[in-house]
């Protein structure tokens, strides 16, 4: 919490009569940290705030009780009882999991022989093994007395989640060592700085014979960098399959997909255009730009999250 804000907590607190500690009062979540969550309490930004292990699925936009104090705590989430989309979470969640875990996959049964390649006969049963690995059973009968159930539908691949093979940060074109994380824009007034993480063929290579639904990227905007407010990541495709030891281009873009406050980490899905670009091998990872000292920041994270249809 800056100094700043801790002062007008303080003094919002004396004008209602309150003491610290006494009741809570209403914030709004700026963004989730490592640690905790960033706050706006009546225009003051709180930096990483703690919360109760209660507060569950923390999301920017949330409205929440705050315990003030010395070291203000977030109690719990204000709004309606979400315990319905909970439900739907951890019907999904089983879902997957029985799915990943039964060993027969379908039973099917008919008067002839079954389609497709792979089926093994023992007797009058057969059975294969799918790409997931699954049995999937036919039974071939004499005569069928009731109707064979419906196979059910084959699942998409599952998602994959690849963590950068380099990052680094480029300055006056060339690699800039002072930088340990990817960095965007100049607060020295020394040149600004572009940031980039690289796959190499990894993201190719896991796409390749696939159909992608979406590409998501993680990341988390350092502390002591920049100011604390929300700034907007401008953020590139690159072709670099390594670590340049010049300059390190930039290709489309920039695209603001997220914006993020000091600590804050948060998920943004790359445009249709970028996902082909990156399956394809014809971009290899993303880069970060800025200039100036508006928008500085450094970033760390980048894990790419793949998604199959």
């Amino acid at each position: 919490m800056t100094s700043q804000a801790a002062r007008a907590l303080g003094e919002d607190l004396a004008a209602a009569g309150g003491t610290a500690g006494a009741g809570t009062v209403s914030a709004q979540v700026i963004d989730v940290t490592d640690a905790g969550v960033n706050l706006d309490y009546r225009g003051a930004l709180l930096i990483d705030v703690p919360c109760a292990d209660s507060y569950r699925n923390r999301q920017p936009g949330d409205w929440v009780a705050l315990r003030p104090g010395a070291r203000p705590v977030v109690m719990w989430r204000l709004g309606a009882d979400p315990g319905e989309a909970d439900e739907s979470t951890v019907r999904r969640v089983a879902t997957e999991v029985a799915l990943d875990e039964q060993v027969v996959r379908a039973a099917t049964w008919g008067t002839g022989a079954p389609s497709g390649t792979g089926w093994q006969t023992v007797q009058q049963l057969y059975m294969r093994k799918n790409s997931e690995g699954k049995i999937e059973l036919y039974a071939q009968v004499a005569e069928v007395t009731d109707d064979s159930p419906t196979p059910p539908p084959a699942r998409a691949p599952k998602p994959v989640t690849l963590s950068p093979s380099w990052s680094g940060t480029w300055r006056s074109g060339r690699p800039d060592t002072y930088a340990s994380y990817p960095t965007q824009g100049d607060w020295t007034g020394r040149g600004n700085r572009r940031g980039a993480w690289g796959w190499g063929t990894r993201i190719a290579d896991a796409c390749a014979g696939r159909t992608v639904a979406s590409m998501t990227i993680r990341f988390t905007r350092r502390t002591g960098s920049g100011v604390n407010a929300k700034r907007p990541l401008h953020l590139y495709l690159h072709a670099h399959a390594s670590e340049p030891s010049g300059q390190l281009d930039l290709g489309d873009g920039p695209e603001d997909l997220l914006s993020l406050s000091a600590g804050a980490t948060g998920t943004a899905t790359l445009p249709a255009a970028w996902r082909t670009a990156l399956a394809s091998g014809a971009a290899r990872g993303l880069a970060i730009y800025a200039n100036g000292s508006h928008d500085y920041m450094s970033v760390s994270g980048g894990s790419l999250t793949i998604t199959f249809s």
